[in-house]
């Protein structure tokens, strides 16, 4: 679909969404989430962040819609409610792994070719 055919308001909630992406932590809790269901102070645990911390991030992963909480007694058991954003984050960490790998290539000068003398 032709970018000017598309609503200008579909545009800014995939802003949004993005932005909810741009926290280094965020992106860890995501992946912590890859396939099971963890409490707050997992997560903490695992990211080595404070149990607040890890809490605000999950609030803003929430409110995007990115995850989702279960009540299990006094604690509360999160988990991915868009499954789908680990692709999304998938093919960007290829664009960044082959970015790096460039950049730690070797730069190669090249011999400038030899000039026939007459």
């Amino acid at each position: 679909m032709p970018a000017d055919t598309r609503e200008p308001e579909r545009y800014r909630l995939h802003a949004e969404m993005c932005k909810v992406l741009t926290d280094p932590k965020r992106l860890r809790l995501l992946d912590a989430l890859r396939g099971e269901e963890r409490s707050v102070g997992e997560l903490a645990a695992e990211l080595g962040v404070s149990l607040p911390n890890a809490s605000q991030h999950l609030a803003v992963l929430r409110s995007a819609g990115l995850v989702d909480g279960r009540r299990d007694g006094a604690s509360v058991r999160y988990h991915l409610a868009e499954p789908a954003i680990l692709d999304a984050c998938h093919i960007v960490d290829g664009i960044v792994e082959r970015r790096q790998a460039a950049r730690s290539r070797p730069l190669v000068v090249a011999e400038p070719p030899a000039v026939p003398v007459s």
